[in-house]
């Protein structure tokens, strides 16, 4: 019988449950969810008949747009006293990745406490900083955010709570996807977003990148999760 549960170990080490993520939504795959214990993720096509996901315990967590752009149309945005840089203090930016993202699904997956999805943030960036993959954002003498990105993707944007609403997202982003641009050779980036983290939406859209695909998220636990884990 085909196996349709891909285990999810960075999420296992989060929750201290078995995670896996389906790999196809058809019945045989939505009844192995039931054959085992665990937490389970499943990405499907918004225009997707949801009745069989709900039969089998599926909730609805997210929506998740996928903007695009290409080298020749990003908008350069340029500030003054804003830099990158890769030196960098950890420990700033872990307290950044621990309180940006309360809007991710995880955030939003009402089986899962809140301070297990700022866990599992906090414990993606440092492994992306361990792989060198994280741009801090100095500004006025402190870390005031980073971008996080692997190969054509653009994974995570943050910034710190005090520099918010001061117009450093853009100028920011835009020199971080040309340095993405630069360093990995690819023409197109990609990144995907929720529609309801509208200003970070609002700062792609505004560098040139396009709305190409979505996709919708539910999840299903079937299983306690340990109590202060």
């Amino acid at each position: 019988m085909a196996d349709f549960l891909e285990p999810t170990p960075w999420d296992r080490r989060n929750f201290h449950v078995d995670t896996y993520q389906l790999t196809s939504t058809t019945i045989e795959a939505l009844k192995q969810t039931s054959e085992i214990e665990g937490h389970f993720t499943l990405k499907v096509d918004p225009l997707e008949n949801k009745e069989n996901l709900l039969k089998y315990g599926f909730y609805y967590v997210d929506t998740l747009i996928e903007p695009v752009c290409s080298r020749e149309n990003l908008q350069a945005v340029e500030k003054e006293r804003i830099h990158f840089s890769r030196d960098y203090n950890r420990e700033a930016i872990l307290e950044i990745a621990g309180e940006a993202f309360g809007n991710g699904r995880f955030h939003r997956d009402f089986n899962i406490p809140g301070y297990m999805a700022d866990r599992r943030y906090m414990n993606w960036v440092g492994d992306l900083m361990e792989k060198d993959l994280i741009l801090a954002l100095n500004y006025q003498g402190r870390t005031a955010g980073f971008f996080a990105y692997e190969d054509d993707k653009i994974l995570l944007l943050g910034i710190h709570k005090d520099f918010r609403g001061k117009g450093l997202a853009k100028a920011f982003t835009s020199h971080c996807v040309q340095e993405q641009f630069d360093r990995s050779g690819y023409d197109t980036l990609k990144t995907s977003i929720s529609p309801v983290n509208l200003a970070s939406l609002n700062v792609f859209i505004s560098l040139g990148f396009r709305l190409k695909d979505s996709v919708d998220v539910y999840h299903k636990l079937n299983v306690s999760l340990p109590v202060g884990g």
